[in-house]
């Protein structure tokens, strides 16, 4: 009902643009007719005119870009409330069995395994919120410290391959031997890297075969890569994915689970390091890659010391 409602609303707000250009352009010419022997009104008139069309084009532009934005915010508020109400409601079932029925301790040991679970779960979602609203208010010359990317990469692997219960042939990772360093947050590259790696599990609904590529471009580049096998993005999408909320609509006959925050955070961490982060995928069926530049701290490549 809400989804027509919005639709609806595109469509009125779409109509009434044109049709109050339409009806400024007729009176613009009805105008030009009338006047167009006396400089002083063509003008003054012209310009008016002009004018009064480009407004209503922008305001057109913006009544639509609301709509949608108040879309992706509730399916925003949709995808965030469930993942904090799955959780929360598996941890309270499991905690009332506990509390109600007499068990062995190997399935005491199983549940209590399964709320940790639920609670790091729950835990991720926070913190993703918060990072979201953190990422984009920290000034870029508080980032100082000297990160080793290629420890952080191999750290995130593992942390993701361990709580997605994954083989280690999973996930193969290729990496040179020039040093890549980069100077940046820690905190936010880690989550940066294990949001593309969390996103290539979350869409290879058929197993996680990926291949992550860490490796200089030129000297002054340092490129993470992640490719996937997985459903693929539409080309149309490929640019939309980096935007707060946004998720790809056909995603979601999958059932996966997600803010639409991942991407963001990733490209904001990107750009505030002074680098970027962008998306290649053939199409639907046919595996995504995920592409991390950041600037090579050429200070690494250092002089070697005397004595």
């Amino acid at each position: 009902m809400r989804i027509t409602r919005r639709r609806s609303a595109k469509v009125f707000f779409i109509t009434l643009g044109a049709c109050l250009v339409g009806v400024a352009l007729i009176l613009g010419v009805g105008w030009i007719v009338l006047n167009w022997r006396r400089a002083w009104p063509m003008v003054v008139g012209i310009p008016f005119f002009l004018l009064l069309i480009a407004g209503l084009v922008l305001n057109t532009i913006f009544l639509v870009r609301e709509v949608r934005r108040n879309e992706r915010h509730d399916s925003f508020l949709n995808a965030v409330t469930h993942e904090l109400k799955t959780p929360i409601t598996s941890i309270r079932l499991y905690l009332e069995t506990l509390q109600r029925r007499t068990l062995s301790e190997e399935q005491r040991q199983q549940f209590y395994d399964i709320m940790l679970a639920d609670s790091e779960r729950l835990l991720a979602t926070v913190e993703q919120v918060l990072k979201a609203g953190e990422v984009g208010q920290r000034a870029r010359n508080q980032i100082q410290a000297e990160v080793d990317m290629h420890a952080l990469v191999q750290e995130c692997i593992e942390t993701t391959q361990l709580r997605h219960h994954l083989a280690p042939e999973s996930i193969r990772f290729e990496s040179g031997d020039a040093s890549l360093l980069v100077r940046g947050n820690p905190d936010d590259l880690r989550t940066a890297v294990e949001n593309i790696l969390g996103n290539a599990v979350k869409y290879s609904p058929n197993g996680l075969h990926a291949v992550v590529r860490l490796a200089l471009e030129g000297d002054a580049w340092i490129v993470l890569s992640v490719s996937d096998e997985g459903i693929g993005i539409a080309t149309a999408h490929l640019k939309r994915i980096f935007k707060r909320f946004y998720r790809v609509p056909h995603r979601n006959v999958l059932k996966t689970k997600g803010t639409g925050l991942g991407l963001f955070l990733v490209r904001s961490i990107a750009r505030q390091h002074g680098g970027d982060a962008t998306a290649q995928s053939a199409g639907e069926g046919k595996g995504t890659t995920i592409r991390l530049q950041l600037p090579r701290l050429l200070e690494a490549v250092r002089r070697p010391q005397t004595n």
